[in-house]
């Protein structure tokens, strides 16, 4: 048997949304209402599925732009990883140098003599 693990959406609410993506929460409202993000209410208050939200802000290009300069994105900067032993960047990462492995090939005369 398999377990299927379900996979929580992570939802946000009006004002944090406007924060993370760095623009006016009006502009929130207007892509809820207009239907351009999923969003459910709890207690009252508007959570927008985050999946969507990101999807909506990356199709239009002055969203895109504000996420970058105004929004979360401004702060990308200062989490690249300064240490190379641990940089996931193939270009600064200190690069291991691979042994040529050997292969045989079909009558090699490398090949095992099977007692002949």
């Amino acid at each position: 048997m398999t377990k299927m693990v379900e996979k929580v959406p992570v939802r946000v609410t009006i004002s944090q949304a406007a924060n993370l993506f760095g623009v006016n929460e009006k502009t929130i409202r207007r892509a809820i209402s207009n239907g351009e993000v999923i969003y459910i209410v709890v207690r009252g208050v508007y959570k927008i599925n985050f999946e969507s939200l990101l999807k909506w802000s990356q199709s239009r290009p002055k969203l895109k732009n504000k996420l970058e300069n105004e929004g979360i994105g401004q702060f990308v900067g200062n989490w690249k990883i300064k240490n190379k032993l641990y940089s996931p960047n193939p270009d600064t990462a200190i690069k291991k140098e691979k042994k040529p492995s050997k292969t045989l090939t079909a009558g090699d005369p490398r090949e095992f003599n099977s007692g002949e």
